[in-house]
């Protein structure tokens, strides 16, 4: 397996010449420290409307994972917006989101058979204490409570990204929570198995306030696309039973464009509700690009 670091700057991004400075050594920093030897192993690839777990799980050991894609980058969301951190991002989900934007570990999901121990030397290679957990959904990954587990005993900060529909028994320094909206569902005309199943999963309260329980700290976001999703978001922070400053709202959008656009309506809401707005930086750093 190898480490891709993003070190792409668009010119359309609201960041200084400073800054970019600062990327462009960030970037190459980190292609020196992260040229990791590669794993081989076969890519697994399913038809995504035949999986709706992880690919191929049902017949894997418990001590392997189908892993899309690792690197080092900057996360560019929430609290540790900011942070270096080594990206494990899992293949699987058992949802479909229609505006997903990692396709390749959703709808169609791919990537390579990676063993506990492989990646634990690989986070301990890389030198980066910050790992996170992202997905697909990496919380339906059998050996997802060992690597955690073990990532943990070694020292390092875990983040977990997920929607928060099931609950293997983890504890995590970081639970990232998108609980998804009644917007995300995809058509049913075009998807009418996937529609289904999407809104009878995308929402357990009970078990994201296990989660939240379970978690050192809890980040609560919110992909937003239109201001009438407000009433529902604010529905769900009361049963979640959360604090205001802990929920981010996030835009809808894979361009800087998007992001412009929907920041002058999104963060005054976000504001006068108590939340915080949440841009999403990698987009800015990097644009819509794998391994950022």
């Amino acid at each position: 397996m190898k480490f891709r670091v993003g070190a792409g700057f668009s010119k359309t991004s609201s960041v200084s010449r400073k800054e970019a400075v600062s990327l462009t050594w960030f970037g190459s920093l980190l292609e020196t420290r992260c040229r990791l030897k590669s794993v081989d192993h076969p890519v697994d690839v399913l038809p995504a409307e035949d999986s709706a777990e992880t690919p191929g799980d049902s017949c894997a050991p418990a001590s392997s994972l189908l892993i899309s894609e690792t690197f080092v980058s900057r996360q560019g969301e929430g609290e540790l917006t900011g942070t270096e951190s080594v990206f494990i991002r899992t293949s699987g989900c058992n949802l479909r989101c229609w505006f997903c934007d990692t396709p390749y570990a959703s709808w169609k999901p791919e990537g390579t058979r990676q063993t506990v121990d492989d990646l634990l030397q690989l986070v301990a290679d890389s030198g980066v204490k910050h790992v996170v957990l992202t997905g697909g959904e990496p919380l339906i990954a059998k050996g997802i409570v060992r690597l955690i587990d073990q990532l943990r005993v070694a020292g390092n900060h875990v983040t977990i990204e997920t929607a928060g529909t099931v609950d293997p028994g983890v504890q995590c320094d970081l639970l990232s929570l998108s609980p998804k909206l009644r917007a995300s569902t995809p058509d049913e005309k075009d998807h009418p198995r996937w529609a289904k199943l999407h809104a009878e999963r995308r929402l357990p309260i009970g078990t994201m306030k296990q989660l939240i329980q379970s978690a050192e700290a809890t980040q609560v976001k919110f992909v937003v696309d239109s201001a009438d999703e407000l009433p529902e978001i604010d529905e769900v922070v009361r049963q979640l039973e959360i604090s205001a400053d802990s929920v981010y709202l996030m835009p809808q959008g894979i361009s800087v464009e998007q992001l412009d656009t929907a920041r002058p309506w999104l963060e005054p809401m976000a504001t006068l509700r108590g939340y915080q707005y949440c841009d999403r930086m990698q987009i800015r750093w990097y644009g819509n690009r794998r391994g950022t």
